[in-house]
């Protein structure tokens, strides 16, 4: 029977093929014997270690001499991953310096600070991406920093934006994001070395030395206290950094969604040549990436509450986080690459039907201009409430009446002896109350520069 994927990460479905080669087993080994060697190194530089044991050691610790098979044969009779390894290791170094593989430390020790390296990697990654993200919201709020469009309120008209400022808002949101990152990098990217219940027993005075030297080779922040394992909060907010970004991209992808809809038609998906919208009705299409990219969101949010879990365990450590954080660590990562690939193509490859952003702030016949409306009465020295109060009358008959809104206002004794035909033509020009988004534009891609030089 041949082998197939049980999960659709394992099957290609989502995630890039280099999020992926991060997560997989055979790179956790190479990462794992990283963490071997250079703690052996640093051992060595403190004299704690035979130097020729040392370099022996780091010389060995590479994956071809201690392979993926190896290991997992071993841990066949072992039952325990990170003995396992050692073991494999130890078999292939001389005699003088087997005593000094896996000095001082403990299995929690390896496989934090090589689940460390792990993220080193794919932070760098992942903020390449969400600064194309950002590049991209930059150039589309640029494009359309002049069409005029309508901005809406619990689904309904309210009043008149810049189509621009949707995506200058979501620059901004993605800049923070990025602000995070920086700030949780420190406590995300820990190097441990302190042994079996985080007090360098073994090592005794020089602990905190060798995991200061360990983490600097490694690229690493060397933790300032742990038990045997580094605090399951760092990694919690890892997973709800991931659930956090991927909320971003479906508020993205669900104003996509929504500005697609027939009765809009504002926005259009990539629609190939070939592809089909619907098995029964040919002439379907469906923004099926901005409906994947909110599916994937909605499972990202579930993972941090496992991770939450997983911060009380008992005494030194407990092992029930451990099984878990194989699922929802490297999920939450992969799903958040694929969110961010996926969003980067609809922005690429999308259509904007200008036409229709236009004819759209007309649907209510001019009842989306009524807030400039009522700023002019109040500058005619009209109290808040009764302008108010005129103004809701005069949106209920041109309503009820089927007519414009202008024309009703026209009509109404109250408006037209303050307010002057050529008054108000000029309020109802879509144009005229725009100033305010482009504003906002412009300083969003000047901050956009600043940070990010382009």
């Amino acid at each position: 029977m041949s082998s197939v994927p049980v999960l659709p990460i394992d099957s290609g479905r989502y995630g890039s093929v280099e999020s992926k080669a991060i997560f997989t087993e055979e790179s956790r080994l190479k990462y794992m014997l990283e963490v071997e060697a250079a703690v052996a190194n640093a051992e060595a530089s403190l004299r704690l270690i035979p130097l020729k044991a040392a370099k022996e050691i780091a010389l060995k610790s590479n994956v071809k001499l201690v392979s993926y098979e190896k290991w997992k044969e071993i841990e066949k009779t072992t039952k325990h991953e990170t003995a396992s390894l050692v073991e494999a290791l130890v078999s292939v170094v001389s005699d003088e310096s087997k005593p000094w593989v896996h000095y001082g430390l403990t299995s929690q020790d390896i496989l934090d600070t090589s689940l460390s390296l792990q993220l080193k990697d794919y932070i760098e990654l992942i903020e390449g991406k969400l600064k194309n993200l950002i590049l991209l919201l930059g150039k589309n709020a640029e494009k359309y920093l002049s069409l005029t469009s309508v901005g809406r309120t619990h689904g309904q008209h309210a009043s008149i934006i810049s189509f621009g400022q949707k995506f200058a808002v979501w620059a901004d949101d993605c800049m923070l994001h990025m602000n995070r990152l920086s700030e949780i990098r420190p406590r995300v990217m820990m190097c441990k070395t302190l042994g079996v219940v985080g007090n360098g027993s073994v090592i005794g005075s020089k602990a905190l030395e060798v995991m200061e030297i360990t983490a600097s080779k490694l690229g690493l922040y060397p933790v300032s206290s742990a038990t045997q394992v580094v605090s399951r909060e760092n990694y919690a907010e890892f997973v709800w950094w991931c659930a956090l970004v991927a909320s971003t991209c479906d508020k993205i992808a669900t104003e996509f969604r929504n500005l697609s809809r027939t009765e809009i038609s504002e926005f259009e998906e990539e629609f190939s040549k070939d592809q089909i919208g619907s098995s029964a009705v040919p002439s379907k299409r469906n923004p099926i990436s901005c409906e994947k990219i909110s599916s994937l969101a909605r499972l990202l949010r579930s993972l941090p509450t496992v991770a939450l879990e997983n911060i009380p365990l008992w005494h030194e450590r407990d092992l029930t986080n451990s099984a878990n954080e194989r699922f929802i660590i490297p999920m939450s990562a992969i799903l958040l690459d694929d969110v961010l690939d996926t969003l980067l193509k609809v922005l690429a490859k999308m259509v904007i039907r200008e036409d229709m952003v236009k004819a759209n702030i007309e649907i209510t016949m001019g009842q989306v201009y009524s807030e400039f409306v009522l700023d002019v009465l109040l500058k005619k020295e009209i109290s808040r409430s009764e302008a108010h109060k005129i103004l809701r009358e005069v949106s209920s008959k041109s309503r009820s009446k089927g007519i414009q809104f202008k024309s009703a206002i026209m009509e109404d004794e109250r408006i037209n002896r303050l307010i002057s035909e050529d008054e108000l033509n000029r309020i109802f020009i879509p144009e005229a109350h725009i100033e305010g988004s482009q504003a906002i534009i412009k300083g969003t891609l000047k901050r956009i520069k600043e940070k990010l030089g382009k």
